[in-house]
């Protein structure tokens, strides 16, 4: 995977204590996962373009937001340059404003678990289809990235429940926080093959 595998890791770990923005609820990202395009077996843009998969070769700080199982929504962060098809999915975060209605949308459940996991986090921050594309410079989603984390901060394993390349340790997380999701393994990941 080459130059990708280094930059897509970069911007991932990059990533990790910017701050995500939808209209009232903004998030401190917490964890992320990269996924690196054509050379990465993973990507939903292994296979190349696709309806679904040609925002993530670019332009980078666009969302790409898709259906999970057909009832959850994921974001990820298109990082590559145009042609790269780089992206990062937005694992978990804090909720550090509009806490209240991060609450409501979330139905009771403890503040650390507000954004906890892709679903959750997009739940939080009422993001769907609608955002898919957008821009991360507003006005719909605003990211806000900061100074990166000493390397000291941050952990690194496995990416969750992908069955291909499923060992590649290209999620990464703010090492202790309470709003990191729990690692599961694919069950079809047994018999994956690495990269």
């Amino acid at each position: 995977m080459g130059a990708v595998t280094s930059e897509v890791e970069t911007q991932a770990r990059r990533l990790l204590g910017a701050t995500l923005t939808r209209g009232d609820v903004t998030v401190r990202i917490t964890e992320v996962e990269a996924y690196g395009g054509t050379g990465d077996p993973a990507s939903h843009a292994f296979r190349g373009p696709t309806p679904r998969s040609a925002i993530m070769f670019g332009p980078p700080d666009v969302l790409y937001v898709y259906l999970s199982y057909g009832m959850h929504y994921c974001a990820n962060v298109v990082v590559g340059s145009d042609g790269d098809a780089s992206a990062v999915l937005v694992r978990a975060g804090e909720v550090v404003r509009g806490i209240e209605v991060a609450r409501d949308r979330r139905g009771g459940v403890p503040d650390e678990r507000l954004a906890r996991g892709p679903a959750n986090l997009t739940q939080a921050l009422g993001i769907t289809i609608e955002q898919n594309g957008v821009p991360l410079t507003g006005p719909q989603v605003v990211l806000r990235r900061h100074e990166p984390l000493p390397d000291d901060a941050v952990s690194a394993g496995p990416r969750v429940g992908v069955s291909r390349a499923a060992d590649v340790p290209w999620r990464f997380w703010v090492s202790g926080d309470p709003t990191v999701s729990a690692y599961r393994r694919s069950p079809r990941a047994a018999d994956a093959e690495p990269l």
